[in-house]
């Protein structure tokens, strides 16, 4: 963690991180006194955390109740979407053969979801494969680019919190990480991008359709 972050930064950064390992659910209150304790920090400073993951899409203010994680709504959705094919696809687009360090980083994120796979840890499973596509954006070797990227990722983990099934949500994706990682490896660009392209499109469909069974 950067050394030059705030409190509030690093307490807004470890809620978030909680958000994207689906400790933190949609709905889930924070209670300010708690955070207090917990942080050893200034309700000041729990307050200016909490305002930044308002900020973020990842709080909102509910009167009577306090500030609580968000849920997002079918149009957010879509707009994440939007987003995830411009960066990812663009970072596909540009990138040079992956170094050593990069396919490690990937090649780590799939081992991790692999074994959380294997141990049915369907949480899991979603927050690494996101964690798969944050290192795609890296690709791009910009930290404003990584740093929305996390914001982007941590929103849609509240999306998929809402799958029903989340097993059966998520079953599908880790061979289809694979496959785009082994056509990065290879330096395969347009497969790499028609195999993303296609995914995104399908996350997208099964993500909408989590509005249509509420």
């Amino acid at each position: 963690m950067p050394a030059n972050l705030s409190l509030a930064d690093q307490i807004a950064l470890e809620l978030r991180a909680d958000i994207i390992g689906g400790r933190l659910l949609p709905g889930m209150g924070l209670v300010e006194a708690e955070l207090v304790k917990s942080y050893n920090a200034s309700r000041n400073t729990i307050r200016e955390a909490l305002h930044r993951l308002g900020q973020e899409g990842l709080t909102r203010y509910v009167r009577n109740k306090g500030v609580m994680v968000r849920r997002l709504a079918r149009e957010e959705v879509r707009d994440l979407f939007v987003v995830r094919r411009t960066l990812e696809l663009q970072a596909i687009a540009q990138s040079a053969a992956l170094t050593r360090e990069q396919s490690e980083h990937m090649q780590n994120a799939i081992d991790a979801t692999t074994l959380a796979r294997e141990r049915e840890d369907w949480r899991a499973v979603a927050t690494h494969s996101l964690m798969f596509h944050q290192q795609i954006v890296g690709l791009l070797h910009s930290p404003f680019f990584n740093e929305f990227f996390a914001q982007v990722i941590a929103q849609l983990r509240l999306v998929f919190c809402a799958a029903p099934d989340e097993q059966r949500f998520q079953l599908p994706w880790l061979e289809r990480d694979r496959e785009i990682y082994a056509f990065l490896a290879n330096n395969n660009k347009p497969a790499a991008s028609e195999a993303m392209s296609l995914y995104l499109d399908d996350s997208e469909h099964l993500s909408l359709a989590l509005f249509d069974h509420p």
